[in-house]
């Protein structure tokens, strides 16, 4: 249903967890829907690559959950419509998986912030 709404996944750079200029620009478009839908409800799932421990993975990704509720909230979303879940690399999105050879464009794929629509 995100995709009805236009609400693309945004990505992090490798071992970040900051909100990319090009990822502010989509977070944007996020806030503009969840100001015409005041019901809206979203839930953060935020990812990395295969690339670091899997404990360490699991902790980015908690961190770039936080990152992007963070980055809504201070942006004027009330928190209580947002949850947020870090996945580490427990959802890769290609075969990029430990010890298998991959571009950097690859492991980019991994290092995401899916948004899922829970309410309207």
């Amino acid at each position: 249903m995100a995709k009805a709404f236009g609400i693309k996944i945004i990505y992090f750079d490798l071992d970040k967890w900051n909100i990319r200029p090009d990822a502010a620009l989509e977070l944007e478009k996020i806030l503009d829907v969840m100001k015409q839908y005041p019901t809206m409800k979203i839930d953060v799932r935020s990812h990395t690559d295969s690339r670091a421990s899997f404990k360490y993975n699991e902790k980015l990704s908690d961190r770039r959950a936080k990152s992007t509720v963070a980055w809504l909230v201070k942006n004027g979303v009330e928190e209580s419509r947002l949850t947020g879940k870090g996945y580490g690399e427990t959802q890769l999105v290609n075969k990029c998986a430990d010890d298998v050879k991959c571009s950097e464009e690859e492991h980019q794929a991994n290092r995401r912030s899916e948004f899922i629509i829970m309410a309207l």
